[in-house]
């Protein structure tokens, strides 16, 4: 007969409680990610089954306006326009086309990204046309980061609006323009006849599964350490009775 005991060392201990609680911290990182897409699909949709809203001329609360489908009138202004590089449609690489527009009845610009355009393999720049007709805009408002990482050259910073942008800098734009900006811009709908190109935006929702999945590795890797730490720890001595026999 063997009584059993645990005797964890302080060591393994100390890190199994560190790695521990960087995986449990991973896991529901990636938890609340899921829930912030869920969140945003939510909004997605309510946005496409409601009518357009009339375009706000200044937002307070961005999650209340988060893909609210609004329509506006205006006119694009192409000599302020810029592309978004490395964007790609059905596996080919391209850019998405970034067009001001002046809003009928509004003094600041609106910033509307009109869709995908394919790119060369050589590099060079497409060329793309922008009327300057009166159009009835119909998109979906959205709100880009705040903060951008960039590797562009500092001195890239200091020119005037470039043809090509890595990403979009709202900051940067604003000081780049000679007129007040907007700090959100609008994702052209599909079915809005407004020069617009590919429209086919990321759902949230295709990210969900994802994110919950890696949640539960994170998760999982937890429970898996605890149980190797249990079982590592646990060792079988013999009574006092067995070692005089």
């Amino acid at each position: 007969m063997r009584n059993i005991q645990f005797k964890p060392g302080i060591g393994m201990t100390i890190a199994t409680i560190v790695v521990m609680a960087i995986c449990i911290r991973l896991g529901f990182w990636q938890y609340n990610k899921a829930q912030t897409k869920i969140l945003a699909q939510q909004q997605l949709e309510q946005g496409l089954a409601t009518a357009p809203n009339k375009l706000p001329e200044i937002i307070e609360d961005k999650e209340k306006w988060r893909y609210k489908r609004v329509a506006f009138k205006g006119k694009y202004l192409p000599e302020y326009q810029f592309l978004l590089d490395n964007r790609v449609h059905n596996g080919k690489a391209g850019y998405h086309v970034i067009t001001p527009v002046k809003v009928e009845g509004d003094a600041r610009i609106l910033l509307v990204n009109r869709g995908w355009i394919e790119g060369h393999l050589d590099r060079t720049t497409p060329q793309f046309e922008t009327p300057k007709d009166t159009f009835s805009f119909v998109g979906d408002l959205f709100f880009p980061l705040d903060k951008v990482f960039s590797l562009e050259a500092a001195d890239a910073q200091q020119n005037s609006v470039e043809p090509v942008w890595q990403h979009l800098d709202m900051a940067r734009y604003q000081s780049l323009v000679p007129f007040d900006v907007k700090p959100f811009m609008v994702r052209l709908a599909p079915e809005s006849d407004s020069a617009g190109f590919v429209r086919e935006w990321p759902v949230p929702k295709s990210r969900i599964t994802v994110h919950l999945g890696y949640a539960y590795q994170w998760f999982g890797f937890a429970a898996t350490l605890f149980v190797i730490y249990i079982v590592l720890n646990v060792k079988r001595v013999k009574r006092e009775s067995e070692k005089d026999e």
